[in-house]
């Protein structure tokens, strides 16, 4: 079964190769006047932020639902080839049996999330760090992600952040479904770097106030490497896996956002990023 699902996903994919990053959210005080013209009426700053980055997280919809209407909004307010990632809601990570989440699931993916059209990047289904790696539940849960709604192709990356889920079983239940493992960059959380879906899905959370843009210049071009090398289909350097790595394997679509941290340098840290791995791309043509 889960072999049939890892292929549906492979064959169902969009065209990889493409780097994506961006923030977490778009609304935050501090922003104004650092991020946003001082002038900026808060009404248009999602129009702002998606012309300066190339992905937002919406991590409203973790805390609650959203109308459909907002998220045709949100469609609406973005330039053609921006995409968004959706933190999905916490209740339905947050119980004690996965296997029961169908009905949550569903009532999430039906619920106008769909409004964003092609839009909609990858869903983040992120767990807390006491959730434990339980196989033959976490399995069930898998199987109730979807591959598709109406018609329209998901993508799924599942955030854990307990260090019992870093073992060989799941990388490969992950794999065996087309699941995306988040990888945790410069955090406390444990770190599974190894590639399980047709895209990476990076949350890296170490930005400091001192910096300028968050990182110093060799951190910056440290991940725009690392993204680069992600959607080239090789392994990055530095990282932890828990799986020996071959040289090559497929290429990838990257999304990375710049989480946390000294939250008022994060937009300048993913523009930064934005204009290295552009840059890298050149030199390397």
């Amino acid at each position: 079964m889960a072999k049939a699902v890892a292929r549906k996903v492979r064959e169902s994919k969009a065209v990889p190769g493409e780097i994506r990053i961006g923030v977490g959210g778009w609304t935050y005080a501090p922003w104004r006047g650092s991020f946003y013209p001082a002038d900026l009426l808060q009404k248009r700053e999602l129009e702002y932020a998606s012309r300066k980055l190339t992905s937002i997280e919406i991590n409203g919809t973790y805390y609650g639902a959203q109308k459909p209407a907002t998220f045709a909004k949100w469609h609406d307010e973005t330039p053609a080839g921006f995409v968004f990632s959706v933190k999905a809601p916490r209740f339905v990570m947050n119980r004690s049996v996965l296997a029961d989440a169908g009905r949550s699931i569903t009532r999430f993916l039906t619920g106008g999330v769909l409004q964003l059209k092609d839009k909609l990047g990858p869903i983040n289904w992120q767990f807390l760090p006491t959730k434990e790696f339980e196989p033959e539940d976490f399995e069930a849960f898998l199987r109730l992600l979807p591959q598709e709604v109406s018609g329209r192709a998901l993508r799924h990356a599942v955030e854990v952040r307990h260090a019992s889920f870093r073992c060989a079983q799941f990388v490969a239940l992950a794999r065996g479904y087309g699941v995306a493992i988040v990888v945790a960059g410069d955090s406390s959380y444990p770190q599974i770097a190894d590639c399980t879906a047709p895209f990476v899905y990076a949350r890296i959370m170490g930005t400091q106030p001192k910096e300028e843009l968050g990182y110093s210049d060799a951190t910056l071009t440290r991940w725009a490497a690392r993204a680069k090398a992600w959607v080239s289909g090789a392994a990055p350097v530095g990282m932890d896996f828990v799986e020996p790595q071959g040289a090559k394997d497929e290429p990838r679509d990257v999304y990375l956002y710049v989480i946390s941290g000294a939250k008022v340098r994060n937009p300048a840290a993913a523009m930064s990023l934005i204009s290295k791995s552009r840059e890298i791309s050149r030199n390397n043509q």
